[in-house]
């Protein structure tokens, strides 16, 4: 014969009927809930070190550039260019708020002048096409030289 149990957690009502608490039906003992429990509001060892940590990655992971194999990076500390020329390809560590980083790519460019009709000496109409390999070889010099890098050709 199978008999019915009621659920192993009951609601209690507090004195004042202001609060409801779950209570254990077996011991009839309130479960402790800790919601009369006061929180001031500030921070306890667990959030020291969680903003601890997390401040230090900040700190840690900002300053740090990767420049590929194909390129190079020139740095420029307040508005200059430091002193060494560009640096890379690797892992480097710049100063977040006094450095910025101007990337220059070292692989051939093409650039495609559209096909014109020329007429030579003998008065015959020939087209021409054309197509242009570029390549920078300083990336320093590019930047004091030129302001844009596409506007080269």
């Amino acid at each position: 014969m199978a008999t019915s149990r009621s659920s192993k957690n009951e609601v209690y009502t507090s004195r004042n009927e202001n609060r409801v608490y779950p209570v254990n039906t077996m011991t009839k003992v309130p479960i402790n809930d800790h919601y009369n429990q006061s929180n001031d509001g500030g921070f306890d060892i667990c959030g020291w070190i969680l903003i601890i940590c997390s401040c230090i990655l900040i700190a840690f992971t900002s300053p740090i550039t990767v420049v590929q194999e194909y390129e190079r990076a020139v740095i420029f500390r307040l508005g200059r260019i430091l002193q060494g020329g560009a640096k890379g390809p690797g892992l480097f560590f710049i100063v977040p708020c006094v450095d910025t980083i101007k990337r220059v790519d070292l692989r051939t460019t093409t650039f495609n002048v559209p096909p014109q009709e020329i007429l030579t000496r003998d008065s015959v109409t020939v087209s021409v096409d054309a197509v242009v390999y570029s390549r920078i070889v300083d990336p320093v010099k590019s930047f004091r030289l030129l302001d844009k890098e596409n506007n080269i050709v």
